[in-house]
């Protein structure tokens, strides 16, 4: 599988991400812009959207019944050199399965994930999947 993003800057606060028909505002502001995602958002927003993914994929495999999905992400960066010191999530999952189920989920989730996977072996990347 190849993906493809094209990006452009717009202006001094911004810029755009485009890929299919989708389009994406960035911040590129040095001092931020509070309408668009700035790099380490993207990250994280990306991870977020892995997990969920992830979990659509497996669920039908696992037969594990579900009515939600939500993911909570949080990045600590490091200055020096700049990084994602680490990155901590919950996903809750809307469901009546037992704990040895949300487990097994939880499990395919790390390890099926393309972007959690990319992220996880240069990150310190923590986190559960409970039930809400």
């Amino acid at each position: 599988m190849q993906f493809h993003v094209t990006s452009k800057w717009v202006n001094g606060r911004s810029s755009v991400s485009h890929c299919k028909n989708a389009e994406i505002s960035l911040d590129t502001a040095l001092d931020g812009n509070q309408d668009a995602f700035n790099p380490a958002e993207l990250l994280l927003g990306a991870l977020s959207a892995c997990m969920i993914k992830g979990i659509m994929r497996v669920s039908p495999m696992l037969d594990f019944k579900l009515t939600g999905i939500e993911v909570v992400v949080s990045g600590v960066r490091q200055d020096v050199p700049p990084k994602m010191e680490s990155i901590d999530y919950e996903i809750i999952v809307d469901t009546d399965e037992s704990d040895d189920r949300l487990e097994l989920l939880h499990k395919n989730v790390k390890k099926y994930g393309t972007v959690f996977n990319t992220v996880s072996a240069g990150t310190n990347l923590n986190g559960v999947l409970r039930r809400r």
